[in-house]
C-alpha cells in the first residue's frame, strides 16, 4: 500500500506559497527580506531567504556582492551554498524551517492566501488554486461535468453537492461516515488509493477473484464520486487500449500524477512494471526502467522517499514470498538491488511509513502460515535493517492494513490475522517508536478489514484520514473519516538509547547530509551549514528540552532496571554456556578412549591378518610338492611292472618238466629294498591331514608298504 502524503495542510507548491507569504515573500526580494530578518533571528532569515530564491528562481547566478556589504553577502552566500538543489526540495525545507521556527504558522494566514508574482520554475505543471474553504467549514461545489486539457470529461453524476462534507466532522479521534454522492466504486479489497489536488483517486482491486481496471475518484472538498474513462496512451495514437485488471498494486502521488507500481495481474509480466497516469490527460503510460528490475509481485510495500522509491517484499506469480529491498531512482529511472544485511523474514500485505527522510519502516505483514507483529528500520543514509525496541502497547499480530503518516505520527487501520479483523486503530510516534491507540471501532465494520485504502487530506488547515473498501467476510465501499487530535496516550521515552541498542529507544538523529543534499558553506554566525545539515531535525531537540528531570531520572531508572536484567540474563546464559562446555569435554575425553581402544584392537586384528597370510604361503607351497609326489608313484608304479615282467620272463624259461632249456646264465637276485616314506610323501600325507582326509591317507600308505614288501618278497 503506498504511503500518502506526511505533511499537514495544503499539498505542495500551493503550501509553500503560503508560508511564503504569511513569512513575508511576495514582492521584490529585496522588499521581503527586510520583513523576515525583524521577525526571526539573523542565521533562520538568511537560510529562508536563499531558499525562496532557490525556489522561485532557481540556482544563484548573481555575481557575489562586495565584501563590504555583509547583508547583501551574507544573503548571497546563502543562496549560492544551496548549489543545485531542486526546486520541488527548497519548497519542501522551507516549509519545514519555518514550521520549526514557528509551529503555529498555518492557523494564522489569512483565509486567502495570494500567490507571489515571481513564478517558480517547476516542470510546468498547472499548479492548483488554493482553496482553503470558508470559516464555516463549508467547502464549494464542484461543477457537474469536469472538462480535461484533451477536451475529455470526466462522469459525474448531476446531483446536489452536500453541504457537510469533510467540514462536518467535528470531533477528534473517532471514525466517522460522512455522507459520499455520486456512483461509488464497486466493492473491493487490494486496490490502490492516492490523493492528488484534493481528490482520491482509486484504481484496480480484487472483487471475487476478479481483478478490477476501472479509476474512479473522490473529491474529497464535495464529496462525489466521479468516474474516469482512462485510456492507455500507444505508440499507435489510433489505437485505445484499457488499463490491464490488477490487484496489490502500489499507488504513489508524483507531482500532479499518480505512478503504479507491481500488482498481481492475469498475465504477470516477468518483472516489475511502473506505470504513470496523468489526471490531466486521463492516460496510462508504461514508464520505461533500466537497470536490474525486480521480479514481478504484489502485496510489496512502495515508499516515496525524496526522488526515490523503496519497494520492499511482496509475493510473486508463484506465490513465493519474498525480502528483497530495490529503489528506483525516480530520476534516472533506474533499479538498484540493495544489500542491506539480513532483512526481515518474508512477507506481503505489510506496511511501510519514512521518517525524517531517512528511516523506512516495516510493520506486520503476513506469510503463507502466520502474520506479524514487529517492526523493522531501514537505515537509507547507512542501508543497515535493524530492529528497534517499541514501547507502549503491544500490537496484535496483522497483515493487509493500511497506513498513512501525519507528520511524525504512522496512523495504522485495519488488517487481520486469517480469523479476525483488527479493530484498533493505532499511532506509532516514530521518533520514540511508542504504540498507543487512537480509537476502536464495534462491530463488523469495513474498518476492521483486510485490504482497505487509508489516505489523508486536509480541510481548514486540518488533516483527516479517509478510508475505503476492504474485506471482512464481505466486500466493502464504503467511505470513513477520522480527524486526529495528534496527541499520544502514553509519555514517550524522549532519553536516547545506548548505542549497542542502535534504535532500540527511538530512531537516530543524524547530523551528516543526506545524499542529494549540498553541503552549505557558513555565513556570518556560522548557523546555516549546521541547520540544513542535520535536514531540520532541530524538532527532536526542542521536545527533549521540555523533558522534565523527573522524566529523566525516572527513564534513567527503567533504563538501569533494563540494563541490569539484560545482565542478568546473559550471566545466567554464560553460565549455561560453561556447563555445556565442561560436558562437552568430559565426552571429548570419553571419546579419546574409546578411539585408542578401537586403534589397539585394529592392531591386533592388523597381527593376526598377517600371520595368516604367512600361513597361507607355506600351504602354497606346500601344495606344490604335489606334483613331485605323483611322478614319484608314477616310477614306482613302473618299477612294479619291470619286476613283474621278469618273475614271468624266468617262470616261461623253465621246461613244462622241470629241465631248463639251453643254458641261460644264471640270474643274479636283485635286492629290491623298500623306499623309505619320503620326506615329500610325509609333507604329503601333513597336507592330507589338514585338509581332514584321514581315508586317504591312511590308503596311500598301505599301498606303498604293500609294494615295498611286494617287491621285497619277488627280489629274494
Amino acid at each position: 500500500m503506498a504511503m500518502a502524503r506526511a505533511s499537514s495542510g495544503l499539498a505542495y507548491p500551493d503550501r509553500f506559497f503560503a508560508a511564503a507569504a504569511y513569512v513575508g515573500f511576495g514582492g521584490s526580494p529585496d522588499s521581503a527580506s527586510t520583513g523576515v530578518i525583524s521577525k526571526f533571528p539573523n542565521d533562520v532569515a538568511l537560510l529562508l531567504y536563499g531558499l525562496y530564491q532557490q525556489a522561485t528562481i532557481g540556482p544563484c547566478k548573481v555575481p557575489k556582492p562586495s565584501a563590504w556589504n555583509p547583508v547583501e553577502n551574507g544573503k548571497w552566500t546563502s543562496w549560492n551554498g544551496l548549489g543545485n538543489m531542486a526546486s520541488t526540495e527548497a519548497m519542501r525545507l522551507f516549509v519545514k524551517l519555518l514550521e520549526e521556527e514557528d509551529p503555529a504558522w498555518y492557523s494564522r494566514i489569512p483565509e486567502t492566501v495570494v500567490e507571489p508574482v515571481v513564478e517558480p520554475v517547476v516542470d510546468k505543471e498547472v499548479k492548483p488554486k488554493v482553496d482553503l474553504g470558508r470559516a464555516d467549514g463549508d467547502s464549494h461545489p464542484e461543477p457537474v461535468i469536469i472538462p480535461t486539457e484533451n477536451g475529455n470529461t470526466l462522469e459525474t453524476p448531476g446531483v446536489d453537492v452536500p453541504s457537510g462534507g469533510l467540514g462536518g466532522i467535528n470531533i477528534y479521534d473517532q471514525w466517522i461516515a460522512p455522507e459520499v454522492s455520486g456512483q461509488p466504486p464497486k466493492s473491493r479489497y487490494e486496490h490502490g488509493a492516492a490523493v492528488v489536488q484534493e481528490k482520491m483517486y482509486i484504481f484496480g482491486g480484487n472483487h471475487n477473484g476478479r481483478y478490477l481496471s476501472d479509476l474512479q475518484f473522490l473529491d474529497l472538498k464535495s464529496l462525489i464520486w466521479s468516474k474516469i474513462e482512462a485510456k492507455v496512451e500507444t505508440p499507435d495514437s489510433s489505437n485505445t487500449a484499457l488499463p490491464v485488471p490488477c490487484a496489490g498494486h502500489s499507488l504513489v502521488p508524483w507531482g500532479s500524477k499518480i505512478l503504479s507500481i507491481a500488482g498481481h495481474a492475469k498475465d504477470p509480466s516477468e518483472t516489475v512494471t511502473v506505470k504513470e497516469f496523468d489526471p490531466q490527460t486521463c492516460t496510462w503510460s508504461d514508464l520505461k526502467a533500466y537497470g536490474k528490475a525486480p521480479v514481478a509481485r504484489g502485496g510489496q510495500s512502495v515508499t516515496l522517499v525524496g526522488m526515490n522509491l523503496v519497494m520492499f517484499g511482496g509475493q510473486d506469480a508463484k506465490r513465493a514470498l519474498l525480502n528483497d529491498l530495490h529503489i528506483l531512482d525516480l530520476e534516472t529511472m533506474t533499479w538498484d538491488d540493495i544489500d542491506a544485511g539480513v532483512p526481515p523474514s518474508p512477507r506481503s500485505d505489510h506496511a511501510a511509513a519514512v521518517h525524517a527522510d531517512r528511516y523506512v519502516l516495516i510493520f506486520g505483514g503476513g506469510s503463507h502460515a502466520t502474520c506479524f507483529n514487529d517492526l523493522h528500520v531501514l537505515d537509507l543514509q547507512n542501508m543497515e535493517w535493524s530492529k528497534p525496541k517499541q514501547q507502549g502497547i503491544v500490537p496484535s499480530p496483522r497483515a493487509g492494513h493500511a497506513g498513512v503518516t501525519v507528520g511524525e505520527n504512522w496512523y495504522i487501520v485495519g488488517g487481520g490475522d486469517n480469523i479476525n479483523g483488527v479493530s484498533e486503530t493505532l499511532v506509532l510516534n516514530m521518533s520514540t517508536l511508542v504504540w498507543s491507540v487512537v480509537t476502536t471501532v464495534q462491530g463488523r465494520v469495513p474498518l476492521a478489514s483486510e485490504g482497505l485504502s487509508l489516505v489523508v487530506s486536509s480541510h481548514m488547515g486540518e488533516d483527516i484520514l479517509v478510508s475505503f473498501g476492504g474485506y471482512n467476510g464481505r466486500y466493502s465501499n464504503e467511505v470513513y473519516a477520522l480527524k486526529p487530535s495528534h496527541k499520544s496516550g502514553l509519555h514517550p521515552k524522549m532519553l536516547e538509547r545506548p548505542e549497542s541498542e542502535s534504535v532500540g529507544g527511538q530512531l537516530p538523529i543524524s547530523n551528516a547530509p543526506r545524499d542529494g543534499e549540498p553541503e552549505f558553506g557558513t555565513d556570518q554566525d556560522g548557523k546555516i551549514s549546521e541547520a540544513v545539515a542535520d535536514d531540520m531535525n532541530s524538532e527532536h531537540a526542542n521536545v527533549r528540552s521540555k523533558t522534565t528531570d523527573e522524566q529523566l531520572l525516572a527513564t534513567l531508572k527503567a533504563d538501569k532496571e533494563e540494563l541490569e536484567a539484560a545482565l542478568a540474563k546473559e550471566e545466567l546464559q554464560r553460565h549455561q554456556l560453561k556447563q555445556e562446555l565442561t560436558e562437552s569435554e568430559a565426552r571429548n575425553v570419553e571419546l579419546t578412549k574409546e578411539l585408542q581402544s578401537v586403534r589397539g584392537q585394529l592392531a591386533g586384528e592388523q597381527s593376526r591378518c598377517f600371520k595368516l597370510e604367512v600361513d597361507i604361503a607355506e600351504l602354497r607351497q606346500k601344495l606344490q610338492t604335489l606334483e613331485t609326489l605323483q611322478k614319484e608313484l608314477e616310477l614306482l608304479r613302473r618299477q612294479k611292472a619291470a619286476s613283474e615282467q621278469a618273475a614271468l620272463d624266468a617262470k616261461q624259461r623253465q621246461s613244462p618238466g622241470g629241465v631248463w632249456v639251453g643254458s641261460p646264465a644264471p640270474l643274479r637276485p636283485v635286492r629290491l629294498r623298500a623306499p623309505p616314506l619320503t620326506g615329500m610323501l610325509f609333507s604329503h600325507l601333513i597336507l592330507i591331514f589338514i585338509s581332514h582326509n584321514f581315508a586317504q591317507s591312511i590308503k596311500i600308505l598301505q599301498t606303498r608298504e604293500y609294494l615295498s614288501s611286494a617287491l621285497f618278497l619277488l627280489i629274494y
